[in-house]
This record gives structure tokens, sequence and C-alpha cells, in this order.
């Protein structure tokens, strides 16, 4: 693995999302001195928080899997996710609502799910699931240590032992048939594979090793942290800052010195410089190829996943039908996904998430008020209507959003909203965000693995790249490997023995308001 030369003693770490925290804390786990610095007033970049009213909301990710990943990063300094973060096993981890009236309870304990379906759909179908749980799981241990949780300085890294192993589990097929092979009922299948969506790539398009996220959301399990998704940077934040990180709170990075290959110093828009001896840009990918001065070339232009319209409501009630995560499937399914990623139109028949958070921390909102997060996706503005458009566009979305949730069942919605938040892809663009997409880089074969944007800037000796643009890839358990990832880039993944058994201190504060309005910087 290529590390960083020369010394390393003092890192900047640009952003404090949930992949600069991570790295943050590998390297401090390893012995180096960390700054943070991030251009909000607190930590979580898209796991950020503001409050609506007497709402606490986040404004980010809603689902948590695989915490374990989190919990190495604390680990790194003697500490760990459970002194930090109180966290909920999800039962159900959603449920599935289809437009045939009929609903799935989705379980991540295998017994429990083959018997929901077979309730659901039958014996054969259950049976079905059974193998289709085995695949996923042979296919997540074929994948995570070789393709995943690993940084690539070639692509020849891939002709391994593991890659026959893929292959033979049927990797690059695609994934809509891999699924089919276990599931005859397409209401099934669609559980199964509309996380393709989230790598910005159609079920029927997408390699069938994509349905490894499949596994982490329908098997490994599904959690939520008391006080909402928020409570993990902060967490982190925390446990960085008690390890010696120093944090520079709505502090902007301008430039990068540079002299001799190497950046000297991070400029601030105060007019202050930070001298280092490495840094990490945990920022936008458009945002840290702007602080170094070009984008790598490549020969063919960065493809973005798909966008998303979602609304933010906290209202005086709530419906009974609702889990904490419910899956609201259109009737629609092919012509969903062309819509999203070709011909550039909004959904025709939607297929909604919408997540409840009140649902396990009442705290969240007023007595007897409740949050509902409604996520809608939508073509990114290199497709489908310019960011501007959505200016006018977003209001209208808002009202016909809302009384498709009506047509569902959610009747009197419309009237039950006491404060609410309309984020469009005009937000997303305003925040930096790449063709107006929270979303990043779309998972295409030619966008993944040692093909995605590495995370080791060429021709700049100590600059390392961490977040969803950059190795691994998109989403909350990727996004904490990507941080990890780029510790190792600097530290070569030594790591003195005092960080395995420094004890964690109990208590700690980070010095930053409580509720970071519009924390928004990349994770």
């Amino acid at each position: 693995m290529r590390t960083v030369p020369g010394p390393t003693d003092h890192v900047v770490v640009v952003g404090a999302g949930l992949s600069g925290l991570a790295c943050a804390l590998h390297l401090l786990g390893a012995g180096r001195r960390v700054t943070v610095v991030e251009r909000d007033a607190g930590p979580g970049g898209r796991a950020g928080r503001v409050r609506l009213g007497d709402y606490e909301v986040d404004t980010g990710p809603t689902v948590l899997t695989m915490p374990h990943l989190a919990d190495e990063a604390f680990a790194a300094v003697g500490d760990s996710l459970d002194r930090r973060v109180e966290l909920t096993a999800l039962h159900p981890a959603y449920r599935a609502c289809f437009a045939d009236g009929t609903s799935l309870d989705v379980h991540t304990d295998g017994d429990a799910m083959e018997a929901e379906v077979g309730r659901f759909a039958g014996p054969d179908e259950a049976a079905g699931y059974r193998g289709l749980r085995d695949w996923l799981e042979r296919l997540y241990r074929a994948q995570m240590r070789r393709f995943i949780d690993t940084n690539f300085d070639s692509p020849f890294q891939l002709l391994h032992p593991d890659l026959a192993r893929l292959a033979a589990l049927g990797g690059f097929g695609r994934l809509d048939r891999r699924i089919a092979r276990f599931l005859a009922d397409p209401r099934l299948r669609r559980v199964f594979s509309f996380q393709s969506l989230y790598a910005g790539v159609a079920p029927a398009r997408a390699l069938a090793a994509y349905a490894v996220i499949a596994y982490m959301d329908t098997v490994a399990g599904v959690w939520f942290p008391k006080g909402g998704m928020h409570a993990l940077p902060r967490g982190m934040a925390e446990a960085a800052a008690d390890a010696g990180a120093e944090f520079r709170w709505s502090a902007e990075v301008t430039s990068l010195e540079r002299s001799a290959g190497r950046v000297r110093a991070v400029r601030l828009a105060s007019g202050e410089r930070i001298a280092c001896d490495a840094v990490v840009l945990s920022c936008e990918l458009s945002a840290a190829h702007r602080l170094l001065g070009r984008a790598p070339r490549r020969p063919v232009g960065l493809r973005h996943s798909p966008s998303a319209v979602v609304l933010h409501a906290g209202t005086d009630r709530t419906w009974p039908g609702l889990a904490h995560h419910t899956l609201s499937f259109g009737g629609a399914w092919e012509r969903t996904f062309d819509e999203l990623t070709r011909s550039g139109r909004l959904m025709s028949d939607p297929s909604l998430l919408i997540t409840r958070p009140t649902t396990h921390d009442p705290a969240l909102a007023p007595p007897g008020g409740h949050l509902h997060y409604v996520l809608a996706p939508c073509p990114n503005t290199d497709v489908g209507p310019s960011a501007d458009a959505w200016r006018d566009m977003g209001p209208r979305y808002r009202e016909s959003l809302v009384a498709e949730l009506e047509r569902r069942g959610l009747d009197g919605f419309a009237d039950s909203v006491q404060e609410e938040l309309l984020v469009t892809p005009l937000d997303w663009a305003a925040q930096g965000h790449a063709a107006g997409s929270p979303f990043s880089v779309s998972h295409t074969f030619a966008q993944t693995g040692p093909f995605r944007p590495r995370n080791l800037v060429r021709d700049v000796d100590n600059v390392v790249l961490a977040g969803c643009g950059t190795t691994p890839g998109v989403g909350v358990p990727t996004v904490l490997i990507s941080g990890k990832l780029a510790a190792a880039r600097i530290t070569g993944g030594d790591r003195p023995p005092s960080a395995r058994t420094r004890p964690a201190p109990r208590a700690a504060h980070v010095p930053t308001p409580s509720t970071a309005e519009g924390a928004h910087d990349p994770s």
C-alpha cells in the first residue's frame, strides 16, 4: 500500500463529517497530532442537525447499519461506541408497503424473516429467502476485506482468489436477475434490490455484487441512535476532543499553501494559516478539486447518483401503519429507474422512504408531536431539471408529495404539519454537492473499487481524500471505512499499543453549540 512520504506528525483534517471524524480518530490512535477544520458551527457534515421550532431534525442519513465500523474508530483511541452513543436495534428494520395494499415487515433475524415471508408469499418464497440470505452472507464475506475495506493502488489488486470467489457467486451478473433466482414474487425482489438506487444504478443494470448493500440493510441489522443520527458524529467529535484533537468550528479553508510538491499549510477565510505535515480533505469531491486547483483526468467524466427531495415535517399526529422506517413502493418499478437515471423526469409513481425517528426517541419532538422524514428520489441536475428550476418546482412538488402521502393512507397529513423544511436539488447544490445530489458519485463499474476516484492525490505527496466521493463509496458504513483508509495512507496502519488500552473518559464535551444549524459539509 502506498503511503504519504516524509513527516506526518501534524495532520489537518478538512471537514468534520463522518469520514473526517473517523479519520481523525484513527490518526489520533496512531499518535498523530490532529486539527479538524469545519466550516459549520459543529460536527456532522451530511449527518447534521437543524432545529425547527421545538423539533430536532437530522438533516442527512436516517439509517444506521454496521455500527461496528464506528466502534473501530472509537476503539482507535481506547474509547467505544456504546460509551458515547446509545443504540436501539430496530425490529422490524423496515416495513415495506406496496401499491396493492399489502405490507411486509423486514426483519434482520433470519427465523423471523423466514416466517414473515412465508406469511406474506408462501412457503416456496420463504425457502427462497433462506437461499438468498445465505448468498448475501457469502457475497459479503467475499467482498468486504478485499474489495471494500481496502486501499487500491492498481486495478491489478483485483487479481486475487477472492475475485474468482466473487465471480463464482455471480457477483458480475445483474442484480435483478440474481435476486430473481431466489424470489419469484416481484414485491419481495424490490425489498432486496431497491438499495441499488442509492448507489446510483438501476437494479437491471447494477452488478449483483451491489447486493452487499442489501446484506447490510436486511441481514446485518439496522440501529437507531438515541438523539437521532446526529448523535453519532457528535459522539465521535467528543471522543476525538478527549483524545487531543483540536477543532476549529465555523472555519472555512480557502486555499492550500504548497511548495516542492507538498502542502505546507492550510489557509482559512479569516486569514489564519495552519501549518501541517499532511492534509486530509473530507469535503465534497468537487470542493477538494477546487482547493487542489484541478480534477484528475478521466477518460469519461464522473457520473453522479440521483438526487432526492426531502420533506422534514413536525406533526401533531402520526399514523399506526408506519414503522420507524417505512418503504412505500409505487406500482411502477423499471419505469421509475428510467425516469431517475435516464430521462430525467420526476417519478410518475414514486417510491418513498418515510422515517419516523420519534418512534424510538419522542424527545426529538415537543409533547404530543411527531417527526416524519419523507425522502422522494429525483433526477440529479445533470440529467433532470436544473437547480434553479427547483426554485419554482419545489413548492409544487411538495404539494403533490403530501397529496400522495394522503392517498397512501396518511390521511390528514397536510393539516397535521406544525413545522417543516423542504430540501430539493436547489438546496443540495447550494451546499456544494455536485449535480445537486447528496449521494455523490454513482457506483457504475467504471466508478467502483480501483476505478473510483482514489484517495491519494497525484502530484501532491501529502494530501489524502476521504468521504463518499472516493474509496470505497456512498453510505454511512463505507464513509466510515473511507476515513479509516485515509488515515492508513498517512500512518501505514501503525498504531501504538497505548491506543488499544487507553481508558475512555466518563464524560466529554465538544466546544460547539448542541444544535449546529445547517451542518451540511459532506461526510
